[in-house]
């Protein structure tokens, strides 16, 4: 286990320790009350920033936003913050004393967060842009990409967890990072969803850096490469013409004689939405999209309406999406609620200044301190670290 009152160096192992661990299992991650003590959150932010400050000078922004991308990292990061390791507010409160140490940062951005403070996201971009004189083409791309990112989430990957928190992060050279998570009402577990600008090929197609949460079971992922198939059959559908679509729907609603009674393979039956925005297909037909994600970026296409292109295309044409949850990955470590150790308010407070004396002296060309936070690492026995 990681005891939160161990001095400064067993913190920076537990974060370059957990890049090596096997990165397999499922994550729970329930909704606890409450909120984050004053005391506590305030001592988050101030250790934020000097873990922020030591990784932009050591490695730089890029390696900084990675890493946030990281499902491992980012969990270790949380606990040497000493919140909890497995509620719903890792994500929520990590990202907020997260934001709130870099907000005057002229080298990241971290912006959004849970609720109103996620619709603000886009005009925050806006806003730091043209502070930092970034072009405007790259102000476009961070726009298109924080909301398409919360699009796929919520639409092209329907797991049955509402988005209620974006976290969007970049830098002025064009790296970012997306962190956001929804929440399941009928189990009330959280799901947190990973985006890094420096994998991701397609928005479309295997887009994220990881999915973190309770394996759910049967979910209508898009996303997946087999669902390739279903997603040209989509934008097919779309630019056939609304007519087309009304027609297959109907086929779809009271369904149709299929072979597959006879043949003994599992027949498909499947329950067509009940709302279906006509006015976004009409929108998008006029448009006419010329790949998936234009499809996505139609204003009112949602989930209802991918969720019946893609019964359609699977029931009708034959193209069947994936059905697989996405979820991926875990962790286990303490937290706030003394678990397995309360927080050791003097150590933490101690180690921030530590940080911060040594981030000013390597300002002024004086790396003795950092340097010397390195060799002690290896000095740490194992059994401190983890067990």
């Amino acid at each position: 286990m990681i005891s939160f009152g161990a001095p400064l160096d067993n913190h920076f192992s537990i974060l370059r320790l957990v890049k090596s661990m096997p990165r397999v299992g499922s994550a729970s991650l329930p909704l606890h009350g409450g909120n984050a003590p004053r005391w506590l959150f305030h001592r988050m932010v101030k250790l934020a920033s000097s873990i922020s400050e030591v990784m932009i000078l050591e490695y730089g922004t890029e390696e900084l936003i990675r890493r946030l991308s990281d499902p491992f990292w980012f969990q270790a990061f949380s606990c040497v913050l000493g919140f909890d390791w497995h509620s719903s507010g890792t994500t929520t409160v990590t990202c907020g004393a997260l934001r709130e140490a870099l907000k005057e940062s002229d080298d990241v951005a971290v912006l959004g967060g849970k609720g109103n403070a996620s619709r603000n996201t886009l005009r925050g971009i806006e806003e730091w842009s043209d502070k930092h004189e970034i072009s405007v083409s790259l102000e476009k791309r961070f726009i298109r990409s924080s909301r398409l990112s919360a699009k796929v989430d919520s639409a092209a990957v329907q797991d049955g967890h509402h988005l209620y928190h974006h976290s969007f992060i970049f830098d002025p050279e064009g790296h970012w990072a997306t962190i956001q998570q929804g929440m399941s009402d009928e189990t009330g577990y959280a799901r947190r969803y990973h985006w890094y600008s420096g994998t991701m090929e397609s928005f479309v197609e295997e887009p994220h850096e990881a999915i973190v949460g309770k394996e759910k079971g049967r979910t209508l992922d898009m996303t997946s490469r087999s669902s390739e198939g279903s997603r040209g059959i989509s934008l097919d559908l779309v630019n056939d013409g609304p007519k087309h679509l009304e027609n297959d729907v109907v086929t779809v609603e009271r369904g149709q004689t299929t072979l597959y009674q006879w043949s003994g393979q599992r027949e498909i039956r499947l329950d067509m939405p009940r709302n279906i925005n006509w006015n976004a297909l009409r929108r998008a037909y006029e448009f006419s999209p010329s790949n998936y994600e234009e499809l996505l970026e139609v204003p009112g296409v949602g989930p209802s309406t991918v969720r019946a292109l893609a019964l359609i295309g699977e029931l009708v044409y034959g193209n069947e999406p994936s059905w697989r949850d996405p979820v991926k990955f875990s962790f286990t470590v303490g937290g706030k609620d003394g678990v397995p150790f309360p927080v050791d308010r003097k150590s933490m407070d101690r180690s921030t200044q530590i940080l911060i004396d040594g981030i000013e002296e390597a300002r002024l060309g004086q790396r003795e301190k950092l340097k010397a936070l390195d060799r002690l690492r290896v000095m740490v026995p194992p059994d401190m670290i983890l067990s």
